[in-house]
């Protein structure tokens, strides 16, 4: 299993615990984002970086992926190109999306584009907080255990 991350808005707090998850369990993590960011000098982790645009990040993640892989991410259409390619996909947030989820939110998120689209305050999401935190750590621990 390899270890993509769409790091352009992905929490630091997230990109720490997935550093040392990698390290513990010497699985590759792959940094994808537009801009620049820092990662540690280890062999089995690395960052590229892509041109600014939309979705760019999110196009070279969808190519890479292979089945099994594991891909982080907050992006509902990219979970669900991640997921069409027999990927997995943990939320920063640490919600796992699937086959049996997937569609719903597809769903929810183009409903909540169009209110926005036509004026709507939707209100955004709360702030990261530490259960999210523990959410995400708990959850991720479960799919390395699972491919192990």
């Amino acid at each position: 299993m390899h270890i993509w991350v769409d790091a352009d808005a992905c929490p630091a707090v997230i990109k720490e615990i997935l550093i040392r998850a990698s390290r513990r369990t010497s699985l590759p993590l792959t940094f994808i984002a537009n801009h620049a960011i820092k990662v540690p000098a280890d062999n089995q982790i690395q960052f590229i970086q892509v041109a600014s645009g939309f979705d760019m990040a999110d196009n070279e993640i969808a190519s890479r992926v292979q089945v099994k892989d594991l891909v982080i991410t907050a992006d509902i259409p990219l979970a669900n190109d991640v997921i069409d390619r027999g990927g997995i996909c943990l939320s920063p947030r640490g919600e796992l999306m699937d086959k049996s989820n997937i569609a719903a939110r597809l769903t929810m998120r183009n409903f909540m584009d169009t209110m926005r689209s036509s004026g709507v305050d939707t209100g955004g999401q709360n702030a990261f907080n530490h259960r999210d935190r523990m959410q995400f750590a708990n959850q991720l621990d479960k799919i390395i255990q699972s491919s192990l």
